[in-house]
């Protein structure tokens, strides 16, 4: 028996140490439609392109001569995306897309086959205010440092669903760990916290960044000092789309190692687009209309001292 235990844990030690490269038969490629459209007033941009191989590194190309375009359900405007190098783009004038409450569809056709997709632009608060908290040197951060949060609330009314996005000194803080979605205030649906002041994490976490110290060991960057900025945004999801981001989520943060063994199987996420005529046409992406509230702040010395002295 303890033979029998020495050559398992063998075989799961060589296991964790080598690095294997499989030959894999090349996929069918698959159109994939990226089309995350917002109010804010700058170019929309609808991404075609088509799927890849698991292992290749190269950035997926543009679907050529696509005919992409956006219907209000409601209004019947027609947004039309003009084919450009990179992607296929939308550039507002005096008004930015869409209306809250309205439902919209999304054409794409490619090569004669034709996609839809639906969304309903769904509400967003307004962000009240965003605060820089002093906090005194400790374990992690050799320094006295600053923390920060944003505040708003969640508006009456059962079912809202947001993705909330932040800014540090205008670097996107994007990392699959930092996403941040809300359900109402809370993180999903279920909690009694409609109509409320999102919780703490939802404000404060993600949007606090520890970076490793480049030159410590077990030491780690303050997440703000005096100069630096936030920039918070706010968008509206539709249930869909929530629950394609958290797929999306589960999909990349993988444990990676011997974790990997216990995870979820790597699978497609969930999509919203599908074939018109030809439901056995493949097709994956995402289709999503947000309206966008946003707020930014610089931590300036005066703040600073503020800060400090409220500790």
């Amino acid at each position: 028996m303890k033979n029998i235990l020495l050559i398992l844990l063998s075989v799961f030690a060589f296991a964790c140490e080598t690095e294997i490269t499989p030959k894999l038969n090349a996929p069918a490629e698959i159109l994939v439609v990226d089309a995350w459209v917002n109010q804010k007033m700058e170019p929309q941009k609808i991404r075609i392109t088509r799927s890849q191989p698991y292992f290749e590194q190269s950035i997926p190309q543009k679907v050529p001569g696509a005919h992409v375009m956006i219907e209000d359900l409601n209004s019947g405007e027609i947004y039309e995306f003009q084919e450009e190098a990179e992607s296929y783009f939308w550039y507002p004038t005096d008004q930015p897309f869409g209306q809250v409450g309205h439902q919209y569809r999304l054409t794409v056709t490619v090569d004669g086959q034709e996609f839809e997709a639906f969304s309903k632009m769904g509400r967003v608060p307004p962000i009240d205010s965003i605060i820089f908290h002093y906090n005194p040197k400790d374990m992690i951060v050799k320094q006295d440092y600053y923390t920060a949060e944003f505040v708003a609330s969640d508006p009456a009314g059962a079912g809202d669903t947001y993705w909330i996005k932040a800014w540090r000194n205008g670097v996107f803080l994007g990392n699959p760990g930092e996403l941040n979605m809300a359900y109402d205030a809370g993180f999903s649906a279920g909690q009694p916290v409609d109509g409320q002041e999102f919780i703490i994490p939802l404000r404060r976490d993600f949007m606090n960044p520890y970076d490793p110290h480049p030159d410590k060991t077990n030491e780690f960057l303050p997440p703000y000092e005096v100069g630096d900025s936030l920039s918070v945004e706010i968008h509206s999801l539709d249930h869909l789309a929530f629950d394609f981001l958290y797929g999306l989520y589960f999909q990349i943060a993988r444990p990676g190692g011997f974790a990997e063994l216990f995870s979820m199987p790597l699978a497609n996420t969930s999509t919203n687009i599908f074939s018109v005529g030809d439901e056995d046409t493949p097709v994956t992406g995402f289709f999503n209309t947000s309206a966008v509230s946003s707020r930014g702040l610089k931590l300036s010395e005066e703040l600073a001292n503020a800060a400090l002295e409220e500790n």
